[in-house]
């Protein structure tokens, strides 16, 4: 929109004037955002259009589900990774057994964790017999 309404050029129409009450009118009802974080957007990113709306179409990514996993977002895959402490493929992987909810990949992982445990339990288990058989047949030889 014009801020000067002299000049229609596509320069103006791409910045967001916050002094045109008209403007933050227009720019709030096409972001569907409220005045005060129309404001807020443009002094963080600029008065560039564009800009602001990929600041606002962000922001309401991340409030809109907290708790899903979105692999088309590196910022996501970096914080989730980080969290469940594993790399990202890993994470891809996981996401695609489990499904996108952390809550669903959470428990995913603590299933994997808790049966590699009691594998490894059972192979001590049967180390420590074999071992215990050898040391008998030693000393039944002996």
């Amino acid at each position: 929109m014009a801020d000067n309404k002299a000049k229609r050029g596509g320069a103006d129409r791409a910045l967001i004037a916050l002094t045109e009450k008209y403007e933050v009118a227009y720019w709030s009802k096409k972001f569907k955002v409220t005045p005060a974080k129309l404001k807020y957007a443009v002094k963080k990113v600029g008065h560039s259009a564009r800009k602001v709306e990929e600041y606002i179409k962000l922001q309401k990514h991340r409030a809109a589900d907290k708790s899903r996993i979105a692999l088309s977002e590196p910022y996501e895959v970096r914080y989730w990774s980080k969290k469940f402490k594993i790399t990202p493929a890993k994470l891809r992987l996981v996401v695609g057994a489990a499904g996108h909810s952390s809550k669903k990949v959470e428990a995913y992982l603590a299933a994997q964790k808790a049966a590699k445990k009691k594998k490894a339990k059972k192979t001590t288990k049967k180390t420590t017999k074999k071992a215990a058989r050898k040391a008998a047949t030693r000393k039944k030889a002996a």
